[in-house]
């Protein structure tokens, strides 16, 4: 009775949190913003969310109305046209093959051989497992469910705490997100627009230093808790790696095929699906094609389905959030409020980064944050890779950031525990990994090394041919509009101009000559003048065009014309007139010519010949 009372009484509790909320809402936004926080709290499915506030913002907007601009950012080719988009599906696949199969068991058994000699050697094999593990199933609960399902018991049976070892297979469930091929980093790479092999490369770093911090407190726990070692056996260690092989092989055909460029993304997908379906079937014989092909494949495709659907409905609420420039009015409010230093802002965009990655999982993180936060990073001119780094390493804390993080909720049920107490067992990894995501947003360099050959590259390339480095800009900081880039260092824009048209800023005052900048008068001026027929002195050529133009030479030029000149004015009806040297007439010139300068009905007449 006292359990159902305390159900009661927590179920009375949402309920009036969800009423509270829903009315903060309403006050702030009105009852489109109230209904959708509440159907949120309540449960709704993400995409749903997605598509009825994308659907609601064109209904209620005071210009349109209508749903014509929902979907072309979804239709179009950096969407639709993407190779991601057959890549999450056949990943997804390959991970849930791997997962049903005995290959987390190989894994672990040729990591203990090779690492079990070492201080803390089998908390290495986890931290290994597991990233190895995460970058190919781009999934916590599977890591956490098939690595540390195997790997908890062992470590308490070698001696190492339970604390240390619950709290390494929680955290462990997220360490391969920023190491290739990670579906997160695909997913990124896809909305923000930037290149995935890049993005790839910029991850390994990053996510190997995260895999060294961890092993050093390994050790140290190893030696602290005097763990006895397993001494080193080449023949079992040989044998546990020529059992793993096949599955070796996997990130070798990825990665292989992407960098020598025989394969693209998604082929690369699709061969590795059907490496890993031949393998697990025919070569270890751990799947069966009649009995369990079909349970893989249609769990597989519903996750892959679901984070499709997601995207798709993503696009469709980034679409009207570019139309109505919501980051940039955002963006102007906290400036208003002082927010005009990198730092300051690195600070917000952490804090709200965790916030996000512990209610949300982390697809969805990504497609609701990044749309947000790309414009603050191209303002204070962020490193697109630097940025991409940050905001993964982000998500991997928070997962196994308390109260709500993803990893503790999975760890409690697969270990029995209660999520409270995992809180405090996750503390010190969280501190470790905090410790890396702090080097990586004040070392750039960590992030950005290897893009810095590409960069290069992208420059002498450009240089070739004179003209702006338009590709290395967009390696070199974030961008509102990747289509125009515009230049990232204060050297590019003092050549190329701030708008990198190729027009640096001081040539715009060198247009004028010092000439007429030591007269004061303006050359444009003088030309219309001359054009209108003006009187004022000037050289050969002005005279000439004054000719031209019909108006005859004045008395005190004291200049002989040339044959050339008394043709054209012949030919332009203005030979009438004395030469300027003899005083002679014209030939057939009964009368002399009017000391007044011809009107524009004189000149018409003489063009036509009257």
């Amino acid at each position: 009775m006292s359990a159902n009372q305390g159900t009661s009484r927590a179920a009375m509790f949402a309920q009036g949190a969800v009423a509270v909320v829903g009315a903060l809402l309403f006050v702030i936004g009105g009852w489109a913003a109230a209904l959708i926080g509440m159907l949120a709290l309540l449960g709704t499915p993400l995409f749903a969310i997605m598509g009825g506030t994308s659907q609601l913002a064109w209904l209620l907007h005071p210009d349109y109305g209508h749903l014509r601009f929902i979907a072309p950012t979804v239709l179009d080719e950096r969407f639709a046209g993407s190779p991601i988009l057959v890549t999450i599906p056949l990943f997804t696949f390959v991970g849930y093959l791997m997962a049903e199969s005995k290959t987390p068991d190989r894994i672990v058994r040729a990591s203990r051989a090779a690492l079990g000699w070492m201080p803390g050697g089998l908390a290495m094999v986890c931290i290994v497992a597991s990233t190895f593990f995460t970058t190919l199933t781009g999934g916590s609960g599977v890591t956490i469910v098939a690595i540390g399902g195997l790997l908890y018991p062992a470590l308490r049976k070698q001696g190492y705490p339970d604390k240390f070892s619950l709290g390494l297979v929680t955290t462990g469930g997220s360490l391969g997100l920023l190491l290739p091929p990670s579906l997160p980093i695909l997913i990124y790479a896809l909305i923000a627009g930037i290149d995935y092999g890049k993005a790839f490369k910029a991850g390994l770093i990053p996510g190997f230093m995260i895999m060294g911090l961890l092993a050093i407190y390994s050790v140290y726990i190893g030696i602290r808790e005097r763990v006895p070692r397993e001494p080193f056996d080449l023949k079992e260690c040989g044998r546990a790696l020529w059992h793993l092989k096949w599955e070796l092989l996997i990130p070798v055909i990825i990665l292989g095929g992407l960098a020598t460029g025989l394969t693209g993304l998604d082929e690369s997908a699709a061969i590795t699906a059907l490496y890993t379906l031949i393998i697990e079937a025919y070569v270890y014989k751990d799947i069966s094609l009649k009995k369990d092909l079909p349970r893989i494949a249609k769990s597989s495709m519903s996750l892959a389905g679901a984070v499709i659907l997601i995207l798709a409905m993503a696009n469709a609420l980034i679409n009207y959030v570019i139309q109505e420039e919501i980051p940039g009015k955002v963006l102007h409010m906290m400036e208003g409020l002082g927010l005009t230093e990198t730092w300051q802002f690195l600070i917000v965009l952490n804090i709200f980064l965790l916030v996000l990655g512990m209610v949300m999982d982390g697809f969805s993180a990504i497609l609701v944050a990044v749309p947000l936060v790309l414009p603050f990073a191209a303002k204070f001119q962020l490193h697109p890779f630097h940025m991409a780094m940050m905001f993964l390493l982000n998500l991997e804390i928070a997962f196994c950031c308390p109260p709500l993080g993803l990893n503790l909720f999975i760890s409690s049920f697969r270990f029995n525990r209660p999520v409270v107490s995992l809180y405090r067992i996750v503390v010190p990894f969280l501190g470790i990994l905090t410790f890396g995501l702090l080097l990586v947003m004040y070392v750039p360099k960590i992030s950005t090394i290897l893009i810095d050959p590409d960069i290069r590259a992208a420059r002498a390339e450009a240089e070739k041919y004179n003209s702006p480095p338009r590709e290395a800009w967009l390696l070199e900081c974030v961008q509102n509009d990747r289509n125009n880039p515009l230049p990232c260092s204060e050297e590019d824009k003092k050549k190329w101009g701030p708008s990198g048209t190729g027009v640096p800023v001081e040539t715009e005052s060198e247009v004028r000559p010092a000439a007429h900048e030591a007269e004061g008068t303006d050359p444009d001026e003088d030309l219309l003048k001359q054009m209108m027929g003006g009187s004022d002195e000037g050289s050969d050529d002005d005279a000439l065009l004054r000719e031209m133009l019909g108006g005859g030479a004045t008395e005190n030029e004291g200049t002989k014309l040339s044959d050339d000149e008394a043709l054209l004015k012949e030919m332009l009806g203005g030979g009438e007139g004395e030469s300027e040297e003899t005083g002679e007439k014209a030939e057939g010139d009964d009368e002399p010519k009017p000391s007044k300068p011809p009107s524009d009905d004189d000149l018409f007449r003489e063009m036509m010949g009257q």
